[in-house]
């Protein structure tokens, strides 16, 4: 894979990034953290603190929402191998249903 130098907009100022990662995927991220940053412009206050308690800030707000999906996937996990067992249990109690009514057409057959 080769690497790449893209040119980003964030906070009005432009970065030249190199890595491995496509221009879309860098401008998606670079719209997130505008994004993250817009709204934080738009609480009370926000704009008096210092720019590095507004990085602080910003930063927080990311880490904040990682953190978040990251326990919302996991029990989304969690919740899948649930579903996965129940689905078993019942494709086993479905075979196990078959089973019987083949035994009792078979009773039903012979005693015809």
């Amino acid at each position: 894979m080769e690497k790449k130098t893209v040119d980003v907009i964030i906070n009005s100022k432009v970065y030249s990034l190199t890595g491995f990662e496509e221009a879309d995927y860098l401008q998606k991220v670079a719209a997130y953290i505008n994004g993250r940053l817009q709204e934080l412009k738009e609480q009370p206050g926000f704009l008096r603190q210092s720019p590095d308690m507004q990085n602080v800030m910003l930063q927080l707000n990311i880490a904040d929402d990682y953190f978040k999906l990251r326990d919302k996937y996991h029990e989304m996990q969690e919740t899948m191998i649930r579903q996965d067992k129940d689905l078993y249990a019942l494709k086993h109690e479905v075979v196990e249903k078959k089973l019987k009514i083949e035994e009792l057409e078979k009773k039903l057959a012979g005693g015809i």
